[in-house]
Parts: C-alpha cells; structure tokens; sequence
C-alpha cells in the first residue's frame, strides 16, 4: 500500500508524465516536464525502485563525488509536485524518469497507485516522434486519446494505432482500462536533425500543454532557445545543396498540405493564445496560472536522496530499438573507493554519428516514427512520421 505521508490534499491535480527513451525524440518530452519541475520548484515525494524495472547493463548507474565521499545516481522514475497559483490554483503530479527495461505492467501499475491515492483528476503523457516535418515550419502536436469521450469533448484524435509500442502507449492503455482520463500530446521532431536538444518542440509540447489543461506556463528562455536552434539548423542546411533542397521540398509538401488550415478557426486559436499570454484571467479553466513565490505548503523531500540525398523514414516495421538514454537517478548510495565506473556502457545507436558525418543534419535518416508516435528516439528506429494520432 502506497502511503504518502506529508503530502497536502491537492487541488485539481493533473498528471504529466514524460520517459527519456524510444518515445523521447530529441529528448522534447522529457525536457518539457524537467522545464515544469524547474519554473515551478518541483519537490520529489516518491520514486520508484530502480532495481524493480531498470537493465543496468542498458541503463547505467553513474557514480560522482560529494564533499570528497563517492556516492552513486541509480536510474529510475521520481513523482513530483507543483502548486501553481492564479484565480483558480492547482497542482501538477510530475512523472520524469526512463523508459523501463521490464515489467511494464506493473510499472503503470504503481503509477496509477499514486494517481489514484492523490486523486489525479488526469494523466497527460508527452512524447517525441521523428517525421518529415521540416525545422522551418512550427512544429505539429498531435492529440490522442483511447477514450472516445474524451476524444469528442476535448477535441482530441481517438488512436487507431496497431503495432510496436512504448511505455507511452502501455501507460495510456492502463489509465484507460483504470478509468483515468488519459491524455498523449506527441511533438513531430525532423528525422534529419534528431539530436537533442530540441527546445522548439519542448516549446511546442508546453504551449499544447497549456491550452490542454487551461495553466499559463512560464516558458523562461525557451522561446529564444528555439529562435537559436532553428538559426543554426538553417546555417547548417545552408552548407550543403541538397540538404537545403531536401528541406524546401518538405516545406512544399507540409505547406499544400496544411493549406486548408489557415482558416478563421486557426487564426482565432493562434489569436487567444496570444491574448492568453497578454491578459492574465483570459484563459480556458478559470485562467492561466502564476507560480507561488516559494510556495505555502511543504512537500516531502526525495526519499532516496559524409552526406547524401536523405530519403524518407521506411514504413513502420516489426522492431525498433530503442534509443540511448541518460540514466537519470533518485538512490544515492556511498561505496568505498575504487576504479571509476564508465559512465554509460550502453551501445550508440546513433551509427551516422559513429561514421563521421554531421552529427546534427543526419542525412542518412536510419531513424523513422511508428505509426503511433510511439517512436524510437534513436536511429534504428524504422517508422513513418504520423505518430500515435490515428492517422
């Protein structure tokens, strides 16, 4: 039984959850909830066993130094929350770690565990998928849903993916068959330059986030981060012909097909955002919301202390491999000295990095989106660009 000691009541609490792995393409996703537990001083009440779901082989534990005593980070998941003021204050339940390596089933298990006990009114996962979507262009969110309520009543794409998944996918079936609201938001990264950072689809994550949950989101250094990216990507493009050429090809193509958008409707939604952000109280959900100086309740504290023409993504195959991910821990343990662990022994699969070609403008474009948006962040990752949207 999960016990949640010193943890107030809260108030209308959301769930937003983001895994570093095959569902995090430039590391958007995660790094859109690492920016919600930053700007609002997120404090860690639980985290999750590592030993009970994470390959150290895959996944590896990282050792450093504090004040001269060798202490080692475990990979593993941590909850958080947040309080955030305004008209109508309410909480947020943060869930930032890594895709687990086994027993998924009862990972989501526990999630739901703890969203049930804090009476988590809805679970919003946020995800990155590789595609053709050219840098130059904003970048597409998708929203989907299993529930075809909610679907209709949020204006939301009921899923009608079939095939490989990723914990994105498995948590949101499990809020389904729990009775959770479920909510996966997934941002479109170009397969052509899919290292991380990505800060102009983190950015396009958290302005959907804002709309989705009706909370004004301090976006910090973000939208100029994105500015910076997207200059140096276009520098770089502008050094080789054909990327460049690939590039305007891929904006013809999301241009025609995007044509039918630029509506009255889509104009008037860009609109009220921007009004959003200008008039506090303007926003959907009693208002957007300010951050507490400092907050007025206490929360626990963490318990365990050469290029080429690219062609397009392949079509979604029947296997993926995930990609690298950065072991992120929550256990501090001290263990006497000795040799110093390597700090990932995980193999790379980024092979056009190891090639000696760009390590930004992957021409080579090994890398695709599943059809659901379930997506490898890594390289071998086969897949198309529609992601988990039904489409």
């Amino acid at each position: 039984m999960i016990e949640l000691e010193g943890v107030p009541e809260l108030i209308d609490p959301v769930m937003v959850a983001a895994f570093e792995g095959w569902n995090d393409a430039g590391d958007a996703a995660s790094t859109a909830v690492a920016h919600l537990d930053r700007e609002w001083k997120g404090e860690v009440f639980a985290a999750l066993d590592a030993e009970d779901y994470y390959d150290f082989q895959v996944n590896r534990p990282t050792v450093f130094l504090d004040n001269g005593v060798r202490k080692i980070t475990w990979p593993t998941t941590r909850l958080s929350v947040v309080r955030v003021g305004g008209d109508k204050p309410r909480d947020l339940v943060l869930v930032r770690g890594i895709e687990p390596s086994m027993r998924w089933r009862s990972f989501c298990n526990e999630i739901l565990a703890f969203a049930h006990e804090l009476g988590v009114e809805m679970v919003v996962i946020l995800g990155a998928l590789l595609g053709d979507t050219p840098h130059t262009r904003p970048v597409p969110v998708s929203g989907v849903t299993s529930d075809p309520d909610l679907a209709r009543t949020m204006d939301l794409e009921e899923t009608r993916y079939e095939g490989p998944t990723g914990i994105v996918g498995i948590l949101q079936e499990a809020c389904t068959h729990a009775g959770v609201p479920a909510v996966s938001l997934w941002a479109a990264v170009p397969h052509y330059v899919s290292q991380p950072p990505n800060p102009k689809a983190t950015l396009a994550l958290l302005n959907r986030l804002e709309d989705l949950i009706g909370l004004r989101i301090p976006l910090g250094e973000l939208p100029e981060d994105a500015r910076a990216w997207q200059v140096g990507v276009d520098q770089l493009a502008a050094e080789d012909s054909e990327v460049a050429e690939y590039v305007q090809t891929l904006e013809e193509a999301r241009d025609t097909a995007e044509l039918p958008e630029a509506s009255g409707e889509a104009i008037a939604r860009e609109f009220e955002r921007y009004l959003r952000r200008r008039e506090p109280g303007t926003g959907p959900g009693g208002g957007p919301g300010v951050a507490m100086e400092g907050g007025d309740t206490p929360f626990l504290r963490d318990p365990g202390s050469g290029r080429t023409r690219p062609p397009k993504p392949e079509q979604p195959g029947p296997e993926a491999v995930p990609g690298t991910e950065t072991a992120e821990g929550s256990e501090e343990t001290d263990v006497p000295e000795g040799p110093t662990a390597s700090a990932d022994g995980s193999p790379d699969t980024d092979a056009d990095t190891d090639a000696g070609r760009d390590p930004v403008l992957d021409t080579d474009a090994d890398t695709g989106a599943d059809a659901d948006g379930d997506t490898g962040a890594g390289s071998d990752t086969d897949g198309g660009a529609d992601g988990e949207s039904g489409k």
